[in-house]
């Protein structure tokens, strides 16, 4: 098991700094630089210039390449350009807000592809399989921010029961703390929504096709041969076994989700991670960008690391592969 923890790491971290060589070169490639963005205070060139070499852009690009390296290497992210803040307080600072909506998302997808992915099994061949995979098939098509426009219409202008922006109201400072926590879960609802549902039509199959495999099984047949009710076999002895494939899943989907809210967080002014990388590649950020882009990738490697640690428990196999 050591062995195979000691090679998993190794190409995490092979992988982390191939994306964060490629990340800094993609981004220092892109026409133009940090102090473009000035233009509307109306910077001369000899203050451009000033700022170029405050922010070590005169430099080679291979100089800038190993100076961001070592300073990586000592666990430093450097200074936003944009915001004149370090880059580790913005990410500390937009985190917790993309976490929350991840997490009321993978709610959302797990909830609907395991009460619809059930309902399809035990009704296998009949209308309501039928329509629950047409449906699972329409959520699975539609891009995320046409969900998030979608819903916006829907619930936000058609039927104004909703906000349609923002994590919280402008008053809530006013309110208590029930209420603030209320009007929380108010602004949250839509973009979960929009970021679950999509996810949920590709879950929904997993959960139909892993239970209608499992309720194939021999024990399953023992179990109905000794006069168990239909009910009592799907719940005790077929559900739980069909759902420890989706542990690996849940593993692989949250960090997806971390990941998937930017266009979301953009739709719906959420101040998360997504926002924040929106705005830093508006504003040609070097710093900001590369480090939301290196954590992001930190956080699919490490939920691509538990989703191996997780199959390893279940299968000794995989240890050894």
């Amino acid at each position: 098991m050591t062995g195979f923890l000691l090679r998993r790491l190794t190409a995490s971290l092979l992988l982390l700094l191939l994306v964060a060589t490629g990340a800094f070169f993609l981004v220092h490639a892109a026409p133009g630089d940090p102090t473009e963005t000035f233009e509307g205070q109306r910077i001369n060139r000899l203050q451009r210039d000033h700022l170029r070499q405050l922010y070590g852009l005169d430099r080679s690009l291979g100089e800038q390449y190993l100076r961001w390296l070592g300073a990586l290497a000592r666990g430093e992210l450097g200074i936003s350009f944009s915001q004149q803040r370090p880059v580790a307080a913005i990410i500390a600072e937009a985190f917790p807000a993309t976490l929350l909506l991840a997490a009321a998302a993978v709610t959302v997808e797990f909830g609907t592809a395991l009460l619809l992915g059930i309902a399809a099994a035990r009704r296998r061949g009949g209308l309501a399989d039928g329509v629950i995979r047409i449906a699972s098939m329409v959520l699975f098509s539609q891009p995320p921010f046409w969900i998030a426009m979608m819903l916006v219409l829907l619930f936000a202008y058609v039927w104004p029961v909703l906000p349609a922006s923002h994590m919280h109201s402008v008053d809530a400072d006013l309110l208590s703390p029930a209420g603030r926590f209320l009007d929380l879960l108010k602004h949250l609802l839509l973009p979960a929504l929009a970021l679950g549902l999509y996810n949920a039509g590709a879950t929904l199959r997993f959960v139909r096709g892993s239970l209608l495999e499992v309720m194939g099984m021999d024990y399953i047949r023992a179990a109905r041969a000794r006069g168990l009710s239909e009910r009592r076999v799907l719940w005790v002895h077929g559900l739980r076994n069909a759902l420890t494939p989706l542990v690996q899943l849940f593993a692989l989907t949250f960090p997806q989700l971390l990941n998937g809210a930017l266009l979301t967080e953009i739709i719906f002014a959420w101040p998360g991670l997504g926002r924040a990388t929106f705005f830093a590649i508006l504003s040609r950020d070097y710093p900001l960008i590369l480090g939301l882009t290196l954590f992001s990738t930190f956080v699919v490697v490490s939920g691509n690391w538990v989703a191996d640690l997780l199959q390893a428990a279940a299968d000794p196999r995989v240890r050894h592969a």
